[in-house]
């Protein structure tokens, strides 16, 4: 369990989606199971609710995903506001499918899920002739079923909603590839981050002016100092003409490495903004 900080009140941390969704299984493995969670709608809604100490303790972005790549509005959502990056969760998702408690696998018609679910599924679901439904979320079509109690729907979903919605794991694991992961941002405001001290990740944003090999001098005294980059991602700048700016993951093992590093790029950049110091999360 990944809980960060000493008192024992309960977090209210904000998540895209409903109860049972991959966002909660995220939260609870870094705050506990103990966290509050505030199911949003949009990742839009999660930063606006995030942003609030009047409404909540943070929130948890899902920003990449091992099979559909990185989800870039939610980087360009993080630039946006004023939220750091406290922490990070990889969460293996596992999908299984869930029916009415009772319900036997022969009295399936229909499959509920979201469309990425049921894509991640399709080896299993070609098995069976069912009808396949596509939904707006894999926890909102767990908790329609927990309410239809229909002898003739499963959804899939995660195991945690099948616990919320006290439906029956009929089928678990069902998804076809098992090396599937979902990386996940731990939000806070910026006026309630505490150092770290043994941090060994951050995560910055920065541009530069374009010039011929401009980019490349900035990665190369990155490189000099030994610091792994393990994310680069690149974003058109509105208004201008081809012009980008970045979002670099570093992963380091001294602070000092880190901030000579910012220090050597920092003449080389227009604009240099730290997102997040924090600890490399565990796969999980």
């Amino acid at each position: 369990m990944e809980s960060r900080k000493g008192n024992t009140a309960p977090k209210k941390i904000a998540i895209q989606g409903y109860e049972g969704s991959f966002h909660q299984e995220a939260a609870q493995y870094y705050y506990g199971k103990q966290v509050e969670v505030i199911a949003c709608d949009t990742f839009r809604d999660v930063v606006k609710i995030a942003s609030d100490k009047k409404t909540s303790d943070g929130g948890i972005m899902a920003i990449e995903n091992t099979i559909a790549g990185s989800i870039l509005p939610n980087y360009n959502l993080l630039q946006k506001s004023k939220l750091k990056i406290v922490g990070e969760v990889y969460l293996m998702i596992r999908q299984n499918l869930m029916v009415s408690i009772g319900v036997p696998l022969e009295d399936i018609k229909e499959v509920h899920s979201h469309p990425m679910a049921i894509q991640q599924c399709f080896k299993f679901l070609d098995e069976h002739n069912w009808k396949l439904v596509e939904t707006e979320d894999t926890a909102l079509s767990a908790r329609k079923l927990s309410k239809s109690k229909s002898p003739h729907v499963a959804v899939i979903a995660s195991r945690l909603a099948a616990e919320i919605y006290d439906l029956e794991l009929i089928a678990p694991n069902i998804h076809t590839l098992k090396n599937n992961y979902t990386r996940f941002l731990i939000l806070n405001r910026e006026e309630d981050v505490v150092d770290i001290p043994d941090a060994n990740k951050a995560s910055i944003y920065f541009h530069t002016d374009n010039s011929k090999g401009s980019l490349a001098k900035v990665l190369n005294k990155i490189n000099e100092v030994d610091i792994n980059l393990s994310k680069l991602q690149s974003f058109p700048i509105p208004g201008s003409d081809w012009k980008y700016s970045f979002h670099a993951d570093m992963e380091f093992d001294s602070r000092d490495k880190f901030e000579l590093a910012l220090e050597l790029i920092r003449p080389l950049t227009e604009e240099l903004r730290i997102n997040g110091i924090y600890r490399k999360g565990k796969t999980i």
